[in-house]
């Protein structure tokens, strides 16, 4: 079980103060509210209707089996940047200064198969605090035993080839999201060093009542309305998954393990020596920071410096803020850590997968080898 852990500051940094103190003063000057402002409530429009719209196309049973098939492959990468660019911002408390609209906004995570409740508590509260850290950030822990990130851990020989399978597994995600995963998390007596032994007795009818509406939504209503087969629907249904879940997936990864970004442990006492925000700067890294597509798109999640330093600001404020905070690391020596493009991320995230696996593999055998070597005595003459 995880020990509650603590930031003690050794050095005493001020960094967080100082990044903090001017990135208000810039959002003061400029006029602009933490909050959404209309260009991010156009978004939010677009991402709903477009979804709903696809929803209602794939419904209206007027296609036929392919164009199907592209409908909800489609319906899938839309459920992920609803997420993306509505919900998190909304569970965060960003998209709005009334914590009413929030919630009526993070109520729409219900509606892609996930339950709000348990990404608060696993991920603004878990992974927001503890990121990175092996044993504490069960986001790093994709598949156990599978996908290996933390350089404790033996490697063990199928993670050899982690850097191969990982992306299908990533693709499976979104899969165990609605089917499994927030079951797990809810009765899960605790998540990293949160305890989660207690909940709200009105959390156990929103956990399954809502996942009984999207099972209606997404499995029943389908299989009786549409005019197609119980096996045309599973391909559709799995494929709507694996099309969101590989999208998730890959975004989450390039955001944390990628090269330059570490894993660190707590000290001897337990606790980590430095400042909370330093340790963001090391675990949290930036890709396609001046792509408008990847922008607009991924909801502010390929600027998760930003995002785990600033978690409460809208993400369609991000790009203006990103200077500051990069040149109030570089005074303070902390790193940036970035890559200029999703495909550079993904290539740096291959190569993380395959140093932890392959690479770390051949280092454990050949000190296995020499430390079970049969000593050996040289004959003087």
């Amino acid at each position: 079980m995880s020990s509650k852990l603590k930031f003690i500051n050794k050095d005493k940094s001020t960094f967080y103060a100082t990044t903090r103190q001017r990135v208000e003063i810039h959002l003061k000057e400029k006029g602009i509210s933490r909050n959404a402002n209309p260009a991010m409530w156009g978004k939010t429009a677009f991402y709903l209707l477009v979804t709903a719209g696809l929803y209602g196309l794939i419904m209206s049973n007027e296609f036929g089996v392919w164009p199907m098939f592209g409908l909800a492959l489609l319906l899938g990468v839309f459920s992920a940047f609803i997420g993306f660019n509505i919900c998190h911002d909304a569970i965060h408390g960003a998209l709005s200064s009334n914590s009413k609209v929030n919630k009526v906004f993070s109520f729409v995570f219900n509606l892609i198969g996930a339950s709000p409740y348990v990404w608060n508590l696993t991920h603004n509260v878990v992974h927001h605090t503890y990121t990175n850290i092996p044993g504490h950030d069960e986001d790093i822990e994709v598949a156990p035993g599978l996908i290996r990130v933390d350089t404790n851990e033996k490697v063990n020989k199928l993670q050899r080839f982690q850097h191969i399978y990982a992306f299908g597994l990533y693709s499976l995600s979104s899969l165990s999201w609605v089917l499994r995963k927030d079951y797990v998390k809810f009765f899960k007596k605790q998540i990293g060093a949160q305890d989660t032994a207690n909940h709200p007795t009105k959390e156990y009818y929103k956990l399954f009542g809502y996942k009984a509406i999207y099972y209606v939504l997404f499995i029943v209503l389908p299989l009786v309305v549409l005019d197609i087969t119980w096996w045309q629907f599973i391909i559709g249904f799995v494929s709507l998954h694996l099309a969101e879940g590989l999208v998730m997936g890959l975004v989450f990864q390039l955001a944390h393990v990628v090269e330059g970004t570490d894993f660190p442990e707590p000290n001897a006492q337990g606790n980590m020596e430095e400042a909370w925000a330093d340790h963001q700067m090391r675990t949290t890294a930036n890709f396609a920071t001046k792509n408008r597509l990847a922008g607009f798109l991924l909801g502010g999640l390929n600027q998760q410096i930003e995002h785990h330093l600033f978690p409460k600001v809208c993400h369609i404020h991000y790009p203006g803020i990103s200077e500051i905070v990069k040149k109030t690391a570089h005074e303070f020596g902390l790193p940036y850590i970035e890559s200029p493009s999703f495909s550079k991320a993904l290539g740096s995230h291959y190569r993380m997968l395959k140093k932890l696996g392959w690479q770390d593999y051949k280092t454990q055998q050949i000190a296995f080898e020499v430390e079970n070597a049969p000593e050996t005595s040289l004959a003087l003459s």
